[in-house]
């Protein structure tokens, strides 16, 4: 289908809702393809979002999309390798990417959201989306067979009925579809929450322009804290733990946060001196799945698919890869009139596989007993594929075969903290 002005039509082949990297993501590469395709965010272009840490992973989408020499000629910040400090304040040895893989893939960034989702934005609209913010997203009636039936309501108040072939649920977690269908499943494994703000005048790394992601635990492990160096000398800093612990039991968040520091000898070394820009912001029970992601004529992606936990930095970049693996059975699909469940769920079982290892990953961090270097150094070999997963190369032949030594280490860990 060619592409043209269709300000005037509500037919499209394709409806994204949501204007993150995954939204993004998908309305650029089925509008690259030719396929009329509408990108709706409910916010101001550009919003502030939380997740400023990427993956080295993403490089291959941000390139794929054309946005690869926009991000290397801006002034987000570098990141080179990703730290992990005890709850004595230790520092383990970083894992620097470019050490491991001296290809220029090994580069990534922490970057501004609204500046970074921002650029994918505008990128989708010169691929050919027709991009509204200030839209909201009132009704979408699914129907057994397509279009499906879709209300928006723009900034001034007025409202449009659109139809589309297939409708995108990028809304991250708001989880659009996933609320309105009953398909939103909260993992009770990881029910934690978040608080986090933004601090000027901590310190930074003496290379530079170029940072680690650090992750600091505090005392007993019992929860802990991300440190991100950022552009314009903001670093953001956040708590993760239990939701009860942190959000019920506790006190106020700030509260909260602020006696947790203290118990995190790396962080307060880190913001001596430092001052607190803004207010502290909190997110609750962000870990969950969907019990399905597509059907016949829509499809989720990224947050709005499931959420793991902000640890290892995967959102993101599972962001821009589900909506990278969405968009190619999108347009095979419309390709050869064929928006079925199955055509458009083609990627699932390679993304859930993936995801699989990250989910992993997270469930022994939060094994209490267990140690990362320790397991290395019981397990010399799996060197490399650990840093191939904090790379995030999870969708690589053979990226499981660490876990074949790394799951039973976990289990023995979890039945020494009778947690098993």
């Amino acid at each position: 289908m060619s592409r043209q002005d269709r300000s005037n039509n509500s037919i499209y082949d394709c409806v994204v809702i949501g204007g993150g990297p995954a939204g993004t993501t998908v309305a650029a590469l089925v509008a690259d393809a030719g396929f009329s395709t509408a990108l709706v965010e409910r916010e101001k272009m550009p919003r502030f979002c939380v997740g400023e840490s990427l993956m080295p992973e993403t490089y291959w989408t941000l390139e794929r999309l054309g946005v690869l020499e926009k991000m290397k000629a801006s002034s987000f910040i570098r990141k080179v390798g990703v730290q992990f400090v005890s709850p004595s304040g230790k520092e383990s040895q970083p894992f620097l990417f470019d050490r491991y893989d001296p290809r220029d893939c090994s580069q990534t960034w922490h970057v501004e959201r609204a500046d970074f989702d921002m650029l994918l934005f505008e990128n989708a609209r010169q691929k050919g989306a027709e991009c509204r913010d200030q839209t909201r997203m009132l009704d979408v009636a699914i129907h057994d067979a397509t279009p499906h039936a879709i209300r928006i309501q723009n900034a001034g108040g007025s409202s449009q009925n659109l139809s589309a072939k297939v409708v995108v649920d990028a809304t991250g977690q708001h989880a659009f579809l996933a609320n309105r269908l009953g398909l939103r499943v909260t993992d009770p494994h990881l029910r934690k929450a978040a608080i986090w703000g933004y601090y000027r005048g901590a310190k930074r790394s003496s290379e530079g322009s170029s940072e680690l992601t650090t992750i600091l635990h505090t005392e007993e492990k019992r929860n802990w804290f991300w440190y991100i160096p950022m552009s314009s000398d903001l670093v953001s800093v956040g708590l993760v733990g239990d939701n009860d612990e942190l959000l019920r039991q506790n006190g106020s968040p700030e509260t909260v946060f602020h006696a947790e520091k203290i118990r995190c000898p790396g962080l307060q070394e880190r913001v001596t001196g430092a001052e607190l820009v803004g207010r502290l912001r909190v997110a609750k029970e962000f870990s969950y799945s969907t019990s399905d992601h597509v059907g016949n004529g829509w499809v989720m992606v990224g947050d709005a698919y499931g959420f793991i936990d902000p640890i290892y930095s995967t959102g993101v970049m599972l962001a821009l890869k589900s909506g990278e693996m969405a968009a190619d059975c999108i347009t095979e699909g419309l390709r050869v009139g064929n928006t079925s469940a199955e055509q458009l769920g083609k990627w699932t079982a390679e993304y859930d596989a993936g995801v699989l290892l990250f989910r992993k990953l997270v469930q022994a961090f939060y094994t209490r007993e267990f140690s990362f270097a320790n397991f290395v150094k019981s397990h010399p070999e799996h060197q490399d594929s650990l840093t191939d997963l904090l790379i995030g190369r999870a969708f690589t032949p053979g990226a499981n075969r660490i876990f074949e030594d790394l799951d039973p280490a976990v289990i023995d860990c979890r039945l020494k903290d009778g947690d098993g």
